[in-house]
């Protein structure tokens, strides 16, 4: 099976995709001779492609055939999700065809350590202490300025791919819309509430708070503040996000009609982006985007905080790649300090990054909600859900906009940014990375920096 990819500024992928009305639970096909198959110690989930047009009940019997249990199907893209412990699986398949996230990492973990359990807010016991104060995030994109103008609208759902959101944090409790959460860890959609609140993890509930955090005079104000939100989990305990976790959970956003999807993370099964990856798992991130995308639905993506640059070489095979921000039809996001230069962790990429937005650095991050109330993190996590609320502010105000006006209104929107002259973060006479481009468009700040006053004008 030939599996083209559409990477963005590189190689080229397969054009088009189908329509999601939820996932297909697949039938055990009735008939057929037993393969012989030989179960191994472990059994491993893995993201299966197929011809698109593939009806659920083929997808189901192509998957038995193979030694596999099917455990979703999206017909729409011609994905789907399947386990076996059979370690022929992938070959009895065919090649290009089964990737594995948890195969490649095997039992490694990214900590020994047992993390702590994370404990839902109980709304009295958060200080009622405003804190806009220090929000420098805020001021340096006019969101504070915004918020005067247009807090967006309650029509406007963002969905919000991550580690799951506190419902109970009272920054958040009237936007988040619980009928529309889900936890997609298993690949497949399970809707029950504990299922999609976050379990390890208070990253989640933080890109919340900065997309839409109420302007209620306590804590902290949102971009976004009047427009709601949707927790889509996507994000294990362990800190990973396999490829059919995104897979369901971007398509879960695009079947109920979300306006924007925020994904502060890489899908990855490494410990970094720079890798060249699997084309199987970069053939199944793309058709989803391009999918979801066509449905309507804008995605907003953290260029991740490898500090690498995203361009593949063309004297390189294979080069960093970031899923999704390096899909075409994403909106990649670049992280920049309080004093407006590229952080230091921030990757980029000329032609990869779109708009960059505060991330902070060490000693001065973005304050943001998390369980129990408010703390400060660094990172392009956060920045990308400032563009997230700045596209759901744009959304608002024009509601038939589709994602290709709203990209298009935050790129001509966007504050330019010149390439630093010197860019020797820690005065050693040597330069931390190379920007490359012009004002209007360059490899670290790509359009600018995101402006969420001029979006909150009428």
């Amino acid at each position: 099976m030939e599996v083209p990819v559409r990477l963005r500024a590189s190689t080229v992928l397969a054009g088009a995709v189908l329509v999601l009305t939820g996932q297909a639970l697949l039938p055990v096909p009735a008939v057929g001779a037993e393969p012989e198959c030989a179960p191994g110690a472990r059994n491993l989930r893995y993201v299966v492609l197929f011809d698109r047009g593939t009806p659920a009940e083929e997808a189901a019997a192509e998957v038995t055939g193979a030694c596999g249990r099917s455990t979703a199907y999206y017909p729409q893209v011609a994905i789907g999700v399947a386990t076996s412990a059979d370690a022929g699986f992938a070959e009895r398949l065919g090649p290009g065809r089964a990737f594995s996230a948890q195969a490649v990492r095997g039992s490694k973990s990214r900590s020994t350590e047992a993390k702590a359990k994370v404990r839902t807010t109980d709304p009295d016991a958060v200080p009622r202490a405003d804190r806009t104060a220090e929000q420098w995030d805020m001021r340096a994109t006019g969101a504070d300025r915004a918020n005067r103008i247009s807090p967006g609208s309650p029509d406007v759902v963002v969905g919000v791919l991550d580690s799951g959101i506190d419902a109970t944090h009272p920054d958040l409790a009237g936007a988040l819309v619980p009928e529309e959460s889900v936890s997609c860890l298993t690949g497949a959609a399970d809707t029950g509430e504990k299922a999609w609140q976050p379990t390890t993890s208070t990253h989640g509930t933080h890109v919340a708070g900065t997309i839409a955090a109420a302007d209620d005079g306590r804590g902290i104000t949102g971009v976004a503040p009047g427009v709601r939100i949707a927790s889509i989990k996507v994000i294990d305990d362990r800190g990973y996000v396999d490829p059919e976790a995104a897979v369901c959970g971007l398509l879960w956003a695009a079947d109920h009609g979300m306006a924007v999807t925020n994904s502060s993370f890489f899908v990855n099964p490494w410990s970094l982006s720079c890798t060249s990856g699997d084309r199987v798992l970069q053939e199944a991130l793309a058709r989803t985007v391009e999918y979801v995308d066509r449905q309507g639905t804008l995605n907003v993506a953290a260029a991740t905080n490898e500090a690498v640059n995203l361009v593949p070489s063309p004297r390189k095979r294979g080069g960093c790649s970031a899923l999704p921000a390096g899909l075409r039809d994403v909106v990649a996001v670049s992280a920049v300090s309080s004093a407006g230069v590229k952080a230091g962790y921030s990757s980029y990429g000329l032609g990869v990054i779109d708009l960059t937005a505060p991330g902070g650095e060490a000693g001065e991050c973005v304050l943001s909600t998390v369980p129990g109330g408010y703390a400060p993190l660094c990172g392009t996590s956060m920045a990308a859900p400032h563009v997230s609320g700045v596209a759901a502010l744009l959304a608002s105000n024009h509601p038939g906009w589709g994602p290709a006006q709203l990209r298009r209104a935050l790129q001509t929107q966007a504050t330019p940014m010149n390439c630093p002259a010197d860019y020797d973060l820690t005065g050693d006479g040597t330069q931390d990375a190379y920007c490359s481009g012009y004002g209007a468009f360059n490899g670290f700040y790509g359009h600018g920096l995101v402006n969420a006053h001029t979006a909150a004008t009428p």
